[in-house]
């Protein structure tokens, strides 16, 4: 998958959407947007402490707004103690 291509989320879906890189896999999801980070967490079946997310360099915090045409990363993180 690549950013030109990528895998599309509910395609049926005509309102907003925004680009998703998810890293350590480097897929490429486009989805219909979630208002919050907290939600694009929850529709990605991710937990909140177990992955980054960020808008142009900036990490965002669960309850920072995601805007229409966001290009979004989720990096996925694990401890290890």
């Amino acid at each position: 998958m690549s950013r030109e291509h990528p895998t599309i989320i509910q395609p049926q879906h005509s309102g907003a959407r925004v680009l998703v890189r998810v890293q350590p896999e480097e897929d490429w999801l486009s989805l219909p947007r979630p208002k919050l980070a907290r939600q694009l967490l929850e529709a990605l079946g991710i937990g909140e402490e177990c992955a980054l997310v960020a808008r142009g360099g900036e990490l965002l915090t669960p309850d920072r707004h995601i805007w229409p045409d966001d290009e979004l990363l989720v990096r996925k993180v694990a401890s290890s103690g």
